[in-house]
């Protein structure tokens, strides 16, 4: 299994993982963590799902740095930091399981071509498998 898939397999096993972003507030830098639940694979790269709408597209688009984690009860939790790459490329086939799993949150999208869903990946990115003893095992990407 690629680190990737690994990745995908970690995030589809939970009900929700969490996505940090940074937007740049007239006081300073300041987090935002909100809870994301697609994840799908995409010739070897991970695909992320959002809409141009959310505050967090347009804190990715003015500061790309992002972090997300999950964690699963016997599995630790896992950590993928990079820069989000919103160019979206996703595949008639992730833009229809996007499309599915966004409506099943009870969204409210048009077809899977809305062109308000959109979907990112991450670059230079770097993610570790912890534990609770303090070990952080990096997961080759």
């Amino acid at each position: 299994m690629t680190g990737n898939e690994l990745i995908v397999d970690y995030l589809t096993s939970v009900p929700a993982w969490y996505l940090a972003t940074v937007e740049d507030t007239p006081e300073g830098a300041q987090p935002h963590v909100r809870p994301f639940s697609f994840a799908a694979l995409q010739d070897g790269e991970i695909q992320f799902c959002t809409a141009t709408t959310k505050d967090c597209y347009r804190e990715m688009q003015a500061i790309p740095r992002v972090e997300l984690t999950a964690w699963k009860p016997g599995r630790g939790w896992i950590i993928l930091r990079g820069r989000a790459n919103l160019e979206d490329r996703a595949n008639a086939t992730v833009r229809e399981e996007g499309f599915k799993h966004m409506v099943a949150l009870g969204e409210d999208w048009d077809d899977p071509a809305d062109p308000r869903l959109t979907f990112f990946t991450i670059d230079d990115a770097e993610a570790w498998l912890c534990d609770i003893d303090g070990s952080w095992n990096p997961i080759e990407l």
